[in-house]
């Protein structure tokens, strides 16, 4: 017998996968206030943190690494390893947003096709990745963890270039790091994301871009291309 559906309860209700993938559709995701509360929130932030794909910049010192290789990157092996590697505490985030019931959630979004992971690995270690949701044509990151220098970079221009190369439009990075801003990241008013969100989710993207392999230096490449879509 199939396990029963996960849902999550907090103070918008009770709600499983579909319910999370309409929130992500009107612009809102989900947080806990910590890893030991169970309650789940939904945050709607005045400003949004956007990638903007058509304008995708790498740093020329990141260029050279990835061309390198320093890392096998892969696609989808190992996302609750890359999921709880984000939740783990780490110097300056003792605590994290990902508690039990939103872990459970996006697992079983993965189990869907909806959630996906880019992993960095090293000798058969993961070494940093991060995941995200895609819905339509907009892929919403979530979160990324490093334990090596420049693995979560590395893992984010391949994302880049798998949603440039397959047709996707939109990259939602919910908050505007500093982090994220060396790539081109821009903050934008709620208002002006969901007007770039509406035209996203009605695109059918090539959604087996994002698992096949890719060199680094494809990678660089279609990162920086401009975006085609794909019909």
């Amino acid at each position: 017998m199939d396990e029963p559906e996960f849902s999550a309860s907090g103070p918008f209700g009770v709600f499983g996968p579909e319910e999370l993938l309409a929130c992500y559709a009107r612009g809102v995701f989900p947080m806990a206030d910590a890893r030991d509360d169970p309650r789940v929130y939904l945050i709607e932030p005045d400003q949004r943190g956007v990638v903007p794909l058509e304008r995708f910049h790498i740093p020329s010192r990141l260029r050279r690494t990835v061309r390198g290789e320093p890392f096998q990157v892969r696609v989808d092996t190992a996302f609750a390893a890359v999921l709880d590697a984000c939740a783990a505490s780490a110097p300056g985030r003792e605590d994290t947003w990902i508690n039990d019931p939103i872990r459970r959630l996006y697992i079983e979004l993965h189990a869907r096709g909806h959630a996906h992971s880019l992993e960095c690995w090293r000798d058969e270690v993961l070494v940093g990745g991060l995941y995200g949701v895609t819905l339509g044509g907009a892929f919403f990151g979530e979160s990324m963890f490093n334990r090596a220098r420049d693995a979560s970079k590395v893992a984010l221009v391949h994302l880049a270039a798998r949603l440039r190369k397959g047709g996707w439009s939109l990259l939602d990075a919910q908050f505007l790091t500093e982090h994220l801003s060396q790539f081109g990241a821009v903050e934008t008013p709620q208002a002006a994301y969901l007007r770039m969100l509406k035209p996203a989710l009605r695109l059918t993207p090539d959604t087996g871009v994002l698992t096949a392999p890719m060199t680094g230096a494809e990678a660089v490449d279609y990162a920086l291309q401009p975006t085609t879509q794909a019909s």
